[in-house]
């Protein structure tokens, strides 16, 4: 499967569209993790305990929309996007989103 955040992909021609797909999942912190955060809000850095949660949720939101691609029949996902929703303190949706599609190399 080729995901692009483009819309065409080099040597590339689309053959078909299959309409938007989309993958996402909602990730909450541990209570400790969010008590380590508040912490190192107080002092400045990075929080790497929602570093690490968002990142997991980022790549199961890709795979799941990897797979409705494939459901679908798709080889390609076009325009790939990703959106972050903040459901409560500690708490995001994450969303990736794009176009499926079939492309087959140009003659």
């Amino acid at each position: 499967m080729i995901v692009v955040t483009t819309e065409s992909i080099a040597k590339k021609k689309v053959t078909r569209t299959l309409g938007v797909v989309k993958g996402n999942t909602v990730r909450a912190c541990h209570l400790g993790e969010d008590i380590m955060a508040y912490v190192k809000n107080l002092v400045g850095g990075e929080l790497a305990e929602y570093t690490e949660v968002i990142a997991q949720a980022r790549e199961q939101a890709l795979d799941r929309m990897v797979q409705e691609a494939r459901d679908l029949g798709a080889n390609a996902v076009l325009g790939l996007r990703f959106s972050t929703f903040y459901v409560t303190q500690g708490t995001a949706e994450i969303m990736a989103y794009g176009t499926a599609v079939c492309v087959e190399d140009l003659p």
